[in-house]
């Protein structure tokens, strides 16, 4: 798929997805997805990628929130012009649903919190794009 993308607050998210055939199973039903995010700071002060909020969807019309602090076990600092990116992954019971959400990012000149809104992002099964 397409990859997304949104800039808010000076803050780039773009998100790529893959559907991982090898440990889904559709008779259970249990569909795994892996996203990688690449997270670019676009200002001109370093930032702190503080937590995490995830709204997840399915076409069994489940909606799911799933909050914490940082991604990965990190709270990783993107100084001004770099990037940060991570893989994780979203597993469903339908093959296809979306994710959307954001970030809480901390301003480390000014120590002001700000939200760095993530697009939302399709999920689907090669099967479900035919």
């Amino acid at each position: 798929m397409a990859p997304s993308a949104k800039v808010t607050n000076n803050i780039s998210i773009q998100v790529e997805t893959r559907f991982r055939e090898e440990d889904s199973d559709p008779n259970e039903p249990y569909y795994l997805f892996v996203y990688r995010i690449t997270i670019e700071n676009q200002g001109s002060h370093p930032v702190r990628l503080l937590r995490r909020k995830w709204e997840i969807f399915d076409t069994n019309n489940h909606h799911r929130q799933v909050e914490g602090a940082g991604v990965v076990g990190q709270q990783p600092i993107i100084p001004p012009g770099e990037q940060f990116s991570y893989q994780s992954a979203c597993n469903l019971a339908t093959e296809l649903g979306s994710m959307k959400g954001q970030y809480i990012m901390e301003n480390l000149i000014t120590r002001e919190t700000f939200s760095a809104e993530i697009p939302e992002f399709v999920l689907v099964t090669p099967a479900r794009l035919n």
